[in-house]
């Protein structure tokens, strides 16, 4: 049973990734509802470990596999990815202990965390030297992604003595830079790549300095979160809004002329400009002192609407493809696709219920307990292939 389980890389990391996600999204449901009672802020228990924790898993599955296909390099042995999903594994475990524990406990449980981080980290940037072929823009972006994760990481370990100014720019720094940044790289190489194999012909328009842009304007967005300048924070949201909505038009996707697997894949970039313009609607309020509170709807946007349903696209097809099955979408997937995108305005919609005095405890607690389900439900069908590896 190990062996099948350990045989590729995406197989241990993704059931890991899509357990600690469930976990995690009960842990928030049950804290909301009083069932269980945590000594620690929400971004212990919620921000931390989504961030450096689930999704990250989710995406070193995937990039353990294409990493050296992208620089035509040797495939990662399994002692050494495995003994990542160890560190990973081991760190969430003391992770979700720690929380109804001590903080010490917590703080030992983030240094496990980064030591995960770091070693595969170094990892891909060992596959990334030996390569010698001539173009390794997107790989060097990945990488600069992953290496804002780390500092990310070290910042909020570093806030867990008292430092809480440092503990929300970690934050940000690891949503935007860190995460965004990596399956945006991810997403803009894999997504014309599939659409270029199911409709022969396509071929994608990026812009010349598509990532240069993403990066540098993601990393004004974390200054402007910082500086909390209502000016500014209004003026890079109008950018990242306008870029990206350029920018997807411009790619022309064939969203007619796939199936599920794939138009999943392209709604998921949809919601980046959406994201970006709930995130203008709101320091647009700020600057004009409208009173209007948006609480978390833009961020939650991109972190179901474009995280969660890239990697559920991605999973599926990963899954199912590696499996020598054909990467399809039978009914039941796509009803969990659908699904997902109803949670994501079910999330939007709670974050604005706060100007109408609807029971926001009550929406939180739903969205959450909704989308566990959804995951369970995809479990059930996906977990078994990937522990089996057949």
């Amino acid at each position: 049973m190990y062996n099948k389980f350990s045989s590729q890389p995406h197989q241990p990391f993704f059931a890991a990734g899509i357990l600690f996600l469930i976990t995690f999204l009960l842990i928030l449901a049950l804290d909301y509802s009083n069932i269980i009672t945590l000594n620690h802020s929400i971004s212990n228990f919620h921000s931390y470990p989504m961030i450096n924790l689930i999704f990250i898993q989710f995406f070193l599955g995937f990039l353990f596999v294409t990493f050296p296909k992208f620089l035509t390099q040797a495939a990662v042995p399994i002692k050494t990815y495995m003994n990542h999903f160890f560190l990973f594994f081991t760190g969430g475990i003391v992770y979700i202990v720690s929380l109804f524990t001590s903080t010490e406990l917590n703080q030992l449980a983030i240094i496990i965390l980064i030591l995960a981080g770091l070693t595969s980290f170094i990892t891909l940037f060992k596959i990334y030297r030996k390569s010698v072929v001539t173009n390794k823009h997107d790989t060097t972006w990945i990488l600069v992604a992953f290496g804002f994760g780390i500092i990310a990481n070290i910042l909020f370990f570093i806030s867990s003595f008292g430092f809480h100014i440092v503990e929300t720019f970690s934050i940000h720094m690891g949503f935007y830079l860190f995460l965004f940044g990596l399956i945006f790289s991810i997403s803009q190489r894999m997504i014309p790549f599939f659409s270029s194999v199911k409709v022969p012909g396509y071929k994608i328009n990026k812009s010349k300095y598509l990532l240069e842009i993403v990066f540098s304007l993601l990393t004004f967005k974390v200054i402007s979160l910082s500086l909390q300048n209502d000016i500014f924070s209004f003026l890079i949201d109008l950018s990242l809004f306008s870029f990206f909505t350029y920018e997807i038009i411009k790619w022309k996707l064939p969203v007619f002329k796939v199936t599920a697997i794939m138009w999943v894949l392209y709604l998921a970039l949809f919601w980046i400009p959406f994201g970006f313009f709930i995130s203008l609607l709101e320091s647009s309020s700020n600057l004009f002192d409208l009173g209007f509170v948006f609480e978390k709807s833009a961020l939650h946007t991109l972190a179901i609407g474009y995280f969660a349903t890239v990697l559920l696209g991605f999973g599926t097809r990963v899954v199912l493809g590696h499996s020598g099955r054909t990467p399809t979408a039978d009914i039941l997937t796509i009803i969990i696709f659908v699904t997902v995108q109803a949670i994501v305005l079910l999330r939007i919609f709670t974050g604005l219920s706060l100007n109408w005095n609807f029971d926001y405890t009550f929406w939180i607690i739903a969205s959450a307990t909704l989308l566990s389900f959804g995951l369970i439900v995809w479990s059930f069908k996906y977990l078994k292939i990937l522990v089996s590896g057949a």
